[in-house]
């Protein structure tokens, strides 16, 4: 497998680790929105959210939090965004699933994207009929 992270994982490229255990590892981002931009992911590969089973998830929860906690301590941050990215079109760069967890500070000129409202409540309703029946 030609992966990356996978490759991290191994040890075949150097990281900065932060974390492991038996199912995880963590290491710093190599272009970090902030200092201490960690990534998590699951030793074994998926490319993504839809591939990873409900018990890896599950596993990764807690060290979300852990990791959380540690780095916004570290780096003495305002705040944290958790985010993963599924797919190319939300800016899936790497496809080993891996969730950031990125330290925030106010005022460090990263915006967060702008919504757009919906158009009229039956919109919305539609909308939200249209994922309900999905599940």
């Amino acid at each position: 497998m030609d992966c990356l992270f996978c490759k991290i994982i191994k040890g075949d490229i150097p990281s900065a680790k932060v974390y492991e255990d038996e199912y995880s590892f963590a290491f710093l981002d190599i272009k970090p929105i902030n200092l201490g931009h960690t990534l998590l992911v699951p030793k074994k590969h998926f490319t993504n959210l839809y591939e990873m089973p409900d018990e890896v998830l599950a596993e990764l929860a807690p060290i979300i939090k852990k990791l959380g906690i540690a780095i916004k301590n570290a780096v003495s941050a305002d705040g944290i965004n958790i985010g993963m990215n599924n797919d190319s079109a939300a800016g899936q760069l790497v496809f080993h699933a891996h969730i950031h967890i990125m330290p925030r500070f106010k005022n460090d000129g990263h915006e967060h994207w702008s919504g757009t409202p919906y158009k009229n409540d039956a919109e919305m309703n539609r909308v939200a009929e249209n994922i309900s029946s999905k599940l």
